[in-house]
């Protein structure tokens, strides 16, 4: 009796996550040492961002399967993501010093070191997340 042959993907030694959860602590604490809108993190940014956006476009990462639907709780998330924007575009047009913007309310937290380089962190995984759809 001929049964199916299970294959399982195997992702590159270089996209798991044991490789590249140090590579993305590096680049976080690097990047989490540069002041902010410096030309240096800026470069940071585009270089890291840059690479991501083109594994991301080509083929040389593994795709995990995407959902065929997202179930109609998942529209939920959408609120706080549109709350948010329409709350920084109003402030934004404004341009009122009464009603700073979100990303002006969060400059304090991110002139520390710990708090920029675990934001670059969170970016890194998230777009590394988003790559790997």
């Amino acid at each position: 009796m001929d049964r199916p042959e299970l294959v399982a993907e195997v992702d590159r030694a270089w996209a798991r996550p044991v490789v590249l959860t140090p590579v993305f602590a590096l680049i976080s604490l690097v990047g989490g040492a540069l002041p902010s809108f410096s030309l240096r993190a800026n470069l940071l940014v585009l270089g890291a961002g840059g690479a991501l956006f083109w594994l991301g476009m080509s083929t040389a990462v593994p795709r995990r399967p995407t959902p065929v639907r997202l179930p109609r709780s998942a529209a939920w998330w959408l609120v706080p993501l549109l709350l948010f924007a329409v709350v920084e575009g109003v402030t934004f047009l404004i341009g009122s010093q009464a009603y700073p913007t979100l990303s002006r309310l969060a400059d304090p937290v991110l002139e520390h070191y710990f708090a920029r380089a675990a934001a670059y962190f969170g970016w890194l995984w998230a777009f590394w997340a988003m790559v790997r759809r």
